[in-house]
């Protein structure tokens, strides 16, 4: 099942056992992703070569119980990853300095968006967007009221590199229709988006 369908050759798609290879095909190489599988936020994770094989492991089996995130395809080949669940199921978030003054950490109707991949082929065309697009999505159909997540400013740090845009960048969500609701950091806004 297709969530979004946006720029020409782009389809967004729930990450789904069945796709198991498609997201071995975006997180596998070099890089922080093949290191880290998304688990950085979710089990505390440690991002290295020693702790790889456990967390693509973690990440399989979170497929398997269901999805956590969006793949996005460009023109049929797996490109992009976004990563969106229920807040408190992501540990290490509720932790962070980012979210200490929010009271509401415990609300399963609040779903975060922590993470984007976007294998190198195919970066500048658009695929963050709308991966950010299906995972707003995947959340709403998953009984979101609210998305949040918490992108870089470019405009503050500049040059962000490759490994600190993982979060995103704020351009993006603004123009999905985030609104920032807080800077907890000079270059780290939190952004909010109601969808229920």
């Amino acid at each position: 099942m297709t969530v979004a369908t946006g720029a020409s050759g782009v389809d967004v798609v729930p990450a789904t056992a069945d796709r198991w290879a498609d997201v071995v095909a975006v997180f596998a190489g070099p890089g922080d992703p093949g290191r880290c599988w998304c688990q950085w936020f979710l089990r505390g994770a440690v991002a290295d070569r020693a702790h790889a094989d456990a967390n693509r492991a973690a990440l399989r089996t979170q497929l398997d119980a269901g999805s956590p995130g969006v793949l996005g395809y460009l023109d049929g080949v797996p490109s992009g990853w976004c990563a969106v669940a229920p807040r408190p199921g992501y540990t290490r978030l509720t932790r962070s300095p980012l979210l200490t003054e929010d009271s509401g950490l415990a609300d399963p109707a609040v779903w975060s968006v922590t993470c984007f991949v976007v294998r190198r082929p195919a970066r500048r065309q658009g695929l963050s967007a709308e991966l950010l697009a299906g995972a707003v999505d995947l959340a709403r159909r998953g009984g979101a009221a609210v998305v949040e997540g918490y992108p870089v400013d470019p405009a503050v740090r500049r040059p962000a590199s490759a490994a600190e845009l993982y979060h995103g960048v704020l351009p993006v969500f603004l123009r999905a229709g985030f609104t920032e609701v807080a800077r907890p950091q000079p270059a780290r806004p939190v952004v909010r988006l109601a969808v229920g």
